[in-house]
């Protein structure tokens, strides 16, 4: 257990593993976590977020993805996460 965790609820630990292991892009694999960080670090529209993480690249163009992404901004600046 790294220091940064050392005080996270179990519940925040569950979160944290779900995000990993849940891919918002399934066709280059990209894991909620990363789309995440991208919003955390100051991604305000998909676009930005793809060109960060390189998702809405793949087989689908972002028509899977894109949607999921829009949402997560949304619920960023609703203070959700």
């Amino acid at each position: 257990m790294t220091d940064s965790n050392k005080f996270v609820s179990d519940e925040e630990k569950k979160k944290m593993v779900l995000d990993k292991m849940t891919k918002v892009c399934i066709c280059k694999a990209i894991p909620r976590s990363k789309i995440k960080e991208a919003i955390k670090s100051g991604a305000t529209t998909v676009e930005e977020v793809n060109k960060i993480v390189g998702s809405g690249s793949g087989g689908c163009k972002g028509r899977r993805c894109g949607p999921k992404i829009e949402e997560l901004i949304n619920m960023y600046k609703n203070g959700e996460f």
